[in-house]
């Protein structure tokens, strides 16, 4: 592993490197207006959400690393304080990275990069029809970070306003994460698209207090077979099983057939095991695979 001091680094390097390893970033598609009216479209992947009360987004135009000049969005927001959060998905990545292009100041991003400019029913920036989600955002603070090439500039955007196109809804009317279908921003050029294929749950340990890796035996915990995730699988689970509980696993098909086939081979029988407890958590049989791991723990 190599260690690097930020101060050995240009601003350049150091974005580099940050970028690639904070990733995959959700990406702001802002949209802006300055007093005299001009629009600006902009994609940013310093990008989030913070709070839900209230509703809080937070984005930031940095200022540019190649001249330490700041961008057309940041000095129409410290004019007009209010934006639109459109959210970015695959139909739309390439002409969304089209406007990032640094055109003039006064040349509109929406006939550039072909999107279509929908009205916004409480702010004066006009939202992008194409996008999935559109958020009406009115601008609480900007906070500068710094006067140095690549020193961000906070702009905390409180939602007003949420629109979302009907048909990346579920059937109990909640967006439906394999139909919005997502991109973020990885290093350089590269993207990653949220696609069916891609996405996984991890159940979140909210309402149990899982036992923690810590609770489990220290042949577990040291196996060759089983890897981090599936320790925290195990660890996520409310309470060992009991005595009872684990022997009535060791008479199933699977089981038996392992510890029939390794007696007096202790080695190969704790690796077996192992593997079928891997199976079992790649089917989601998470408390049986622990029942599997403790029968020669």
């Amino acid at each position: 592993m190599i260690t690097l001091n930020v101060s050995d680094l240009s601003p350049a390097q150091l974005q580099n490197y940050m970028h690639y390893a904070v990733a995959p970033r959700p990406i702001c598609f802002a949209t802006t207006i300055d007093h005299a009216g001009n629009i600006n479209l902009s994609p940013f992947s310093f990008f989030n959400m913070f709070s839900t009360n209230p509703p809080l987004c937070i984005f930031s135009p940095s200022r540019r690393v190649r001249d330490n000049t700041n961008k057309h969005t940041l000095e129409n927001i410290l004019q007009v304080k209010e934006c639109v959060i459109n959210i970015v998905n695959y139909p739309m990545v390439q002409q969304m990275s089209l406007t990032s292009t640094d055109y003039a100041k006064g040349i509109n991003e929406f006939e550039k990069a072909g999107f279509t400019m929908q009205a916004s029913q409480l702010v004066k920036p006009p939202r992008v029809a194409e996008a999935p989600v559109q958020m009406e955002c009115i601008v609480q603070e900007v906070i500068h970070l710094g006067e140095n090439p690549g020193a961000g500039n906070l702009v905390l955007a409180e939602v007003k306003l949420i629109h979302i196109r009907e048909d990346i809804l579920d059937e109990e009317g909640k967006i439906d994460q394999a139909k919005i279908d997502l991109v973020a921003r990885l290093g350089g050029d590269w993207y990653c698209r949220v696609t069916p294929e891609s996405l996984f749950k991890v159940a979140k340990p909210l309402t149990t207090m899982g036992i923690g890796v810590d609770a489990l035996p220290h042949q577990v915990r040291n196996s060759y077979v089983l890897t981090g995730n599936d320790l925290g699988m195990l660890g996520n689970l409310e309470q060992i099983p009991s005595e009872e509980e684990i022997e009535m696993i060791r008479n199933t098909f699977e089981v038996k057939e392992i510890l029939d086939a390794t007696i007096g081979d202790a080695v190969n029988r704790q690796r077996e095991l192992h593997e079928l407890a891997r199976e079992m958590l790649k089917n989601g049989e998470i408390l049986n695979a622990l029942k599997v791991v403790l029968l020669e723990s």
